[in-house]
């Protein structure tokens, strides 16, 4: 890390300016402490005139290269741009002698991730992996829901990450190349099934089925994905484009009652519509009416268990953690290892759901 001398904030450059770029990571690194978004990288001219508008004062590049070829004058590089470019950008920074955050997923297969790591290790730099949904407000109520022993002993994991989008949009993200990484097994997958390890450790064996449903689509965008854990509580994870009816966020089935969640964190909805976290803003808070409920033997959407408070959602938390791990050496809020421990799982799912067969780990 540079040395800014006097806590003057750390100068962040950040790569890609999509979806990615501009509705979550821009604004989370403005809200964070102790960070300063300083250069965003986009050769889109017209992705440059809307970080013009909405950066004023942020320096533009058209190139990585004009980043990695000044890196005293960058404390950290965020990579937020297509899959396909993560490993070779990751290792030109950390190579550079950068800090890095990579947008999931990492990498394509859990032997990059790993050497990723390896690599950052050896330079003594930061890497850590952008997985925001591990502070989406159902995440953190179904931790402190079972840190509480309200559910007794968890048995099963239901998660269901459902849209209803009949009709393509284009892009990479639907395209059929391999080396694109398009699709909802890398994409939501890579979600679901972090949170699953997260909350219930590594998994021993793995299921999946997974098909193409709209027509021109080249990617998976209807999978499923079962999960033995070691410790043997069963997950249970969706991820649809073409959900015409949306099932529960989460169903987490114990041995002395449940937990269900309806719909999806407000976070995400806000960043789009143009909100910003601000302190004591109220930031991530949902609605009573979209509480989870807890209960046994009733169905929640006849009245059964009763209404348990949502935690407030998180983003802001992700930068934050960044900004101390730089600042103070901490450990990062995600890590590489944990991206490969992810990414064998989707490795392993990839191939159930062309062999048709379960696989195991380990």
């Amino acid at each position: 890390m540079t040395d800014t001398g006097t806590g003057d904030a750390l100068r962040v450059g950040l790569i890609g300016y999509g979806l990615a770029g501009s509705v979550f990571h821009a604004p989370l690194i403005a809200a964070a402490p102790g960070l300063a978004l300083d250069t965003v990288v986009t050769a889109d001219p017209e992705r440059r005139e809307r970080a013009r508008a909405a950066l004023p004062g942020v320096r533009l590049a058209e190139r990585p290269e004009e980043l990695l070829e000044r890196p005293d004058r960058l404390d950290l590089v965020v990579i937020a741009s297509p899959n396909k470019t993560h490993v070779p950008l990751a290792t030109a920074a950390l190579t550079a002698g950068l800090a890095v955050v990579v947008d999931k997923p990492i990498a394509a297969t859990a032997a990059e991730a790993r050497a990723l790591a390896a690599l950052a290790a050896e330079r003594g730099l930061l890497l850590s992996v952008f997985q925001n949904r591990r502070w989406d407000n159902d995440f953190l109520t179904l931790a402190r829901v079972i840190a509480d022993g309200e559910l007794g002993d968890v048995q099963r994991f239901e998660s269901r990450f459902e849209r209803w989008r009949p009709q393509l949009k284009g892009g990479w993200r639907e395209s059929g190349d391999p080396e694109e990484l398009g699709g909802l097994l890398y994409d939501l997958g890579s979600h679901v099934v972090d949170q699953a390890l997260t909350l219930f450790g590594p998994a021993v064996r793995v299921y999946a089925e997974s098909d193409v449903r709209r027509p021109g689509a080249g990617a998976d965008d209807d999978t499923f994905i079962a999960l033995t854990h070691a410790n043997g509580v069963r997950s249970h994870l969706y991820m649809s484009a073409t959900a015409a009816q949306l099932g529960p966020r989460f169903r987490v089935l114990g041995s002395s009652a449940g937990y269900v969640k309806y719909g999806l964190d407000p976070q995400e909805a806000a960043l789009r519509a143009g909100e910003r976290p601000a302190a004591g803003a109220g930031w991530g808070v949902e609605e009573e009416s979209f509480w989870g409920r807890i209960g046994a033997g009733e169905s929640p959407l006849t009245g059964g268990g009763r209404p348990f408070e949502t935690v407030p959602g998180d983003y802001p938390a992700y930068y934050a953690a960044i900004a101390r791990a730089l600042r103070e050496g901490a450990a990062p809020p995600v890590t590489a290892e944990e991206a490969a421990a992810a990414l064998d799982v989707l490795e392993a799912a990839r191939r159930s759901a062309r062999e048709g067969v379960a696989v195991s780990l380990g």
